[in-house]
């Protein structure tokens, strides 16, 4: 299964590294339609341990893998493969 998020949103400090201000992502399963909203660490949690897959979809209608990093500190965030555009495709999202 893939999900493609949809939104976003964000908290309101600051962060060195914006990506590890999203707090929760909205997001659709594509081919049966459910639709849900989950907290940072839950779609990333799912991603590293069991594998799941989840997607934007950039500017042009393309879609850009998401994936699990860490900052030096060890604190997990999301972000998207760098593809051929300097636009952050995840913080690009509206918020939900």
């Amino acid at each position: 299964m893939a999900i493609r998020i949809t939104c976003i949103n964000k908290d309101n400090g600051y962060h060195e590294n914006p990506n590890v201000a999203i707090t929760h992502l909205g997001w659709v399963e594509e081919q049966t339609g459910e639709k849900g909203k989950s907290t940072m660490l839950e779609i990333y949690n799912w991603i590293k341990e069991k594998n799941g897959k989840a997607y934007v979809k950039d500017g042009s209608g393309d879609k850009v893998k998401v994936i699990t990093a860490e900052t030096s500190n060890g604190t997990k965030y999301l972000k998207t493969v760098a593809d051929n555009t300097v636009r952050n495709n995840l913080l690009a999202l509206p918020e939900c």
